[in-house]
C-alpha cells in the first residue's frame, strides 16, 4: 500500500511535527512516504501530487481544514479510489457529521500514533481496530480505545533525522517536552487533557541539541512550559550550556506562577533576546475569567513580565468575545495590557472549536458564531455586530502601526496623552474609509496615520513630529522625503559635526524638532525646545537615531 502523510501548513516557515513523528515511527512500512504543503500552494497541484497514492493522511488544523477538503475533492475527481484518512485537533471532536461526508473515508480521532501504527498494519481489514472511524456498507464504524500513547516510546527518538537537516535552519522548528496542560479554559482544546504527561529529558535534550546545531528558531509546544520549576531550569541550563549563534527559543508559559528562582535565573543568566515568552492574559476581568474556569492573577503576571521584559521578549494575546466581557470591559484589559508595552500584543477573536466547552455552551450566552472554520464570533449577549465590527478595525491597525514596528514611537506617545483603545478605534474606522488593510502600501499606511491624526488632534504638533520619525526609522536606506523636511544643507553640515559621528561612512537626514527627543525615549516627557534630530542608514539594518543638537548652537 502507498500511503502519504501530508499537510498543509498556515506558512512555508512552519513545519508539521505530527507526520514527522508518525512517518519516523512508522518508516519502515513499504510505501510510507511525507510530504508538506502551503495552504496558499495551487489545490489542483497538490491533488495531482496526492492522488498517485492509496491512501492520502491529512493533518488537520482550524487554519487548514477548508482547504484540506477542498484538495481531497479533487484528488476524488483524479483518483475516485484513493482513499482520504483525516487526523489532528480539527478532527478529534465532533468528527461524526464529517465522516458522512463522501470526500472522507477514515477519522483517527485524537492521539494518532496508535490508531495510525494499527491502521498500516490492518488495512483494509479495521473493524476490530480502536479510535479509526470509517464506512463500511454505508454505515459509520468507530470501536472507542481509551489507551493513551506511550510517551516512552519515543526515547531516542528524533522526528527531525526524515530530512536534509539544511532545510531545518529558515524554518520554525517544533519541539514537544510534554503533552496535556493542567488548566481547564473551556475555550482551549488543550483543557480537554489534563493529564500532563513528559517525554523523556535525555531524548528532549538530544532533539534539542539537534535543532540547535541544525535550525534557528526553536519553538517549545507545551501548552504550559514552566509548570514543574526544575524542569524548567534544567531545559534554560541546557540551551545556555549548548547554544548556537542565531539561536531564538520560544515558549508558552503562564506568567503569574512563574517562580523567583525562574527569574533570579534569568536576570544572571540569560542573555537579551535569546528567549520569547508568549503569554496568554485574555482577559483582566475576573469574572470572565471565571465564567469559563480560567485562573488568572494580572497583578502577578504584570510583575513578572515587568521582571523579565529586559531580558526575554514578550509577545502578550488577548481574547475579544468572552461571556460576561462587554465592551468597556475589553477596552479596560487591552490599555492595561497596552501599558506593558510588548513588543506583540495580539487581539484574538473568541473561536468555538469544535470539543471546547464554549461552543457546547454557547445559547447560555446568547453566541452566534460563523459556523464555518474558524468559528469565530459574530455577536453575543456583550458585544454587538457593530462593537465587533469596531474591535475588528482596532485589531488591524495594532498588527499594521504596532506589531509591524511602523509607529511605535506614536502609540506610545498617544497611550500617555488618550485611550490607546478610543485612538485604534478610530483610526481603524478612517483607514478602512480610505484604503484596503490588507492591500496598502506602506507610505499609505503612513499618509492615513497622518490625515487621522491632523483630522483628530489638529493641533497637535509634537504628535505629527514623531509619525514623521517613525516613518523615517522604519526604513534601512534614505526614502524619500515626507511629512517633515530636513534642515538646510548648512545646518545639517553643522550637525553632522556637531556629532561624534563619521559622516562619510554612512549616510544622514537631519530633521528639525520642536521638542527634545531623545528626552522623551528616556524619560517620557516632552520638553519643548528646538533641536536638530540626526537619523543614520547603514543600508543594512533599520534606521536609528545617531544623536541631537540643540538647534540654537548650531545656530549660532
Amino acid at each position: 500500500m502507498r500511503i502519504l502523510l501530508t499537510t498543509l501548513n498556515a506558512k512555508y516557515i512552519h513545519m508539521n511535527l505530527a507526520i514527522r513523528i508518525l512517518y519516523g515511527q512508522n518508516k519502515n512500512h513499504e510505501g510510507l512516504d511525507w510530504k508538506e504543503f502551503v495552504i496558499k500552494e495551487n489545490p489542483a497541484e497538490i491533488a495531482q501530487h496526492c492522488a498517485t497514492y492509496e491512501v492520502v493522511a491529512f493533518s488537520c488544523y482550524i487554519w487548514n481544514i477548508t482547504q484540506t477538503l477542498a484538495v481531497a475533492k479533487i484528488i476524488k475527481e483524479v483518483n475516485p479510489n484513493c482513499k482520504i484518512l483525516l487526523g489532528g485537533p480539527e478532527v478529534s471532536y465532533d468528527w461524526q457529521d464529517l465522516i458522512q461526508n463522501p470526500l472522507v473515508d477514515f477519522i483517527i480521532p485524537g492521539e494518532g500514533e496508535i490508531p495510525f501504527r494499527n491502521f498500516l498494519k490492518h488495512y483494509p481489514n479495521l473493524s476490530d481496530q480502536t479510535n479509526i472511524a470509517f464506512k463500511e456498507n454505508g454505515e459509520v464504524k468507530f470501536n472507542i480505545g481509551s489507551d493513551n500513547f506511550d510517551l516512552l516510546e519515543l526515547t531516542d527518538f528524533n522526528p527531525y533525522l526524515f530530512e536534509p537537516s539544511a532545510d531545518i535552519s529558515n524554518k520554525v522548528a517544533y519541539i514537544e517536552t510534554s503533552r496535556g496542560c493542567p488548566y481547564k479554559c473551556e475555550f482551549c482544546l488543550a483543557s480537554l487533557d489534563n493529564k500532563v504527561r513528559y517525554l523523556p529529558t535525555p531524548t528532549i535534550k538530544a532533539n534539542l541539541l539537534y535543532l540547535m546545531q541544525h535550525g534557528k528558531v526553536i519553538k517549545f509546544l507545551d501548552r504550559t512550559f514552566n509548570v514543574k520549576k526544575d524542569f524548567t531550569l534544567d531545559i534554560f541550563q541546557f540551551i545556555l550550556d549548548n547554544q548556537q549563534p542565531g539561536n531564538v527559543f520560544q515558549f508558552e508559559i503562564t506568567a503569574d506562577i512563574v517562580h523567583p528562582d525562574i527569574v533570579k535565573f534569568i536576570q544572571e543568566k540569560v542573555p537579551p533576546g535569546l528567549f520569547r515568552f508568549e503569554i496568554g492574559i485574555q482577559t483582566v476581568n475576573q469574572k470572565a475569567n471565571l465564567e469559563v474556569s480560567r485562573k488568572q492573577n494580572f497583578e502577578k503576571t504584570s510583575s513578572i513580565i515587568k521582571q523579565l521584559d529586559n531580558k526575554v521578549e514578550m509577545h502578550l494575546d488577548l481574547i475579544v468575545g468572552l461571556p460576561l466581557d462587554y465592551l468597556a470591559d475589553i477596552k479596560y484589559s487591552f490599555e492595561e495590557v497596552f501599558k506593558l508595552q510588548p513588543p506583540e500584543l495580539q487581539l484574538g477573536f473568541l473561536k468555538f472549536l469544535k470539543g471546547t466547552p464554549v461552543r457546547e455552551k454557547y445559547e447560555q450566552y446568547g453566541f452566534r458564531f460563523d459556523p464555518n472554520p474558524p468559528y469565530q464570533i459574530i455577536e453575543s449577549n456583550y458585544l454587538s455586530k457593530a462593537e465587533l465590527t469596531q474591535i475588528t478595525q482596532l485589531e488591524e491597525c495594532l498588527e499594521i502601526y504596532w506589531n509591524k514596528k511602523r509607529a511605535a514611537n506614536t502609540l506610545t506617545y498617544i497611550s500617555s496623552k488618550e485611550s490607546i483603545f478610543d485612538f485604534l478605534c478610530g483610526l481603524g474606522a478612517w483607514f478602512e474609509q480610505i484604503a484596503h488593510f490588507h492591500k496598502h502600501t506602506l507610505d499609505q499606511s503612513f499618509e492615513i496615520l497622518v490625515g487621522y491624526c491632523q483630522h483628530a488632534y489638529p493641533s497637535d504638533l509634537v504628535l505629527q513630529e514623531i509619525i514623521a520619525i517613525d516613518y523615517y526609522l522604519h526604513f534601512k536606506v534614505k526614502p524619500k522625503t515626507m511629512f517633515l523636511e530636513e534642515v538646510s544643507r548648512a545646518e545639517k553640515a553643522a550637525c553632522l559635526n556637531a556629532l561624534p559621528i563619521n559622516p562619510q561612512q554612512n549616510r544622514y537626514m537631519v530633521f528639525p524638532l520642536s521638542f527634545n527627543f531623545e528626552l522623551y525615549q528616556k524619560e517620557g516627557f516632552i520638553q519643548l525646545e528646538p533641536i536638530h534630530l540626526c537619523v543614520k542608514y547603514t543600508g543594512t539594518a533599520k534606521a536609528t537615531i545617531a544623536g541631537q543638537v540643540l538647534a540654537q548652537s548650531i545656530l549660532q
